[in-house]
């Protein structure tokens, strides 16, 4: 099904060396049967905390936003990052929430709309691209959507072998199985069988398979042209979804759209610019939930000046 090897749990991760590594998943796993309302002070805490330390992220959040919303009152473009950096510590914490909550803990506190757009293709027997976003609580979107509907997660194993057991164990909990990212050929032949395929196409790849192609106001954003390769070789309908958390009380919607019309075959550069602006409809959702300290413009185009 994929080309790396699935992760196992061996007694080398005893070692002392993955000690460390060990306490931390046994803490993510304590802190995430603590009460909601605990999760979300704590996690603004670290964000802001961690913000202090690592002011290189700051600033790239803050760039980012200029680039993308360059006539956004400067007031609200502060209060955007404050945001942004609470929403940045509490991504931790909805990450404990989506490997170790008990199913019925994540139905309780994730409604989901649209549902009926998957279900319509699953019965047409027609695979499906899921365009997700690096929102800050993806790894819950995913584990609630996988509820729902399984599908097959597009993979980076981590480099901490003892943490990607834990990871790759937290992130298929819910989903059928995981293909590397690397797997086109696992890709093709999933959605060609009919299955619903994880992709999120919205960060800097670099230069290998991309196109420079608008993104909110910035008009060369390196966008992959994978999306058109999986699109054109298996003519998978494409259905992007969006997660936000609505309240502080921890109630989220995941929010699949219609799939995507008049998709343009056969055009890499038109599909990047097309499925940018389904990115940007997906972002505009909850921007304050988006992951920001991401260095989205880092590849330009050749002669053209660092944007950071």
């Amino acid at each position: 099904m994929s080309k790396f090897t699935v992760p196992t749990f061996k007694k080398a991760f005893l070692h002392p060396r993955y000690w460390s590594t060990l306490l931390m998943i046994g803490v993510m796993y304590l802190m995430s049967w603590l009460p909601y309302f605990i999760q979300f002070r704590l996690g603004q805490l670290i964000g802001r905390l961690a913000m202090r330390f690592i002011k290189k992220r700051r600033h790239t959040i803050q760039r980012n936003l200029e680039l993308c919303f360059p006539d956004m009152p400067e007031e609200e473009r502060q209060e955007l990052i404050k945001k942004n950096i609470d929403n940045t510590g509490l991504a931790l914490f909805e990450t404990c929430m989506a490997w170790f909550w008990p199913d019925l803990r994540v139905e309780r506190h994730v409604e989901i709309e649209g549902l009926e757009h998957v279900r319509k293709l699953e019965e047409e027997g027609k695979g499906v691209l899921l365009i997700a976003i690096h929102s800050l609580n993806l790894e819950l979107g995913a584990r609630a959507f996988g509820l729902k509907a399984p599908g097959v997660g597009v993979y980076r194993p981590n480099k901490n072998p003892c943490f990607d057991f834990f990871q790759f164990q937290g992130r298929v909990r819910s989903n059928k199985y995981m293909i590397d990212r690397k797997d086109v050929k696992g890709m093709l032949k999933a959605l060609r069988n009919g299955e619903r395929v994880w992709y999120a196409p919205d960060h800097d790849y670099g230069l290998r398979r991309s196109s420079f192609a608008p993104l909110f106001a910035v008009e060369k954003a390196c966008t992959t042209t994978g999306t058109s390769l999986l699109v054109d070789a298996t003519d998978c309908a494409v259905v992007p979804f969006s997660m936000v958390r609505k309240t502080n009380s921890g109630s989220y919607t995941l929010k699949i759209f219609p799939p995507l019309e008049e998709f343009p075959h056969n055009n890499p550069d038109a599909a990047a610019a097309y499925i940018n602006k389904a990115i940007e409809r997906s972002i505009m959702e909850a921007p304050e939930q988006y992951m920001w300290l991401h260095r989205r413009f880092k590849t330009r185009p050749e002669g053209e000046p660092s944007l950071y």
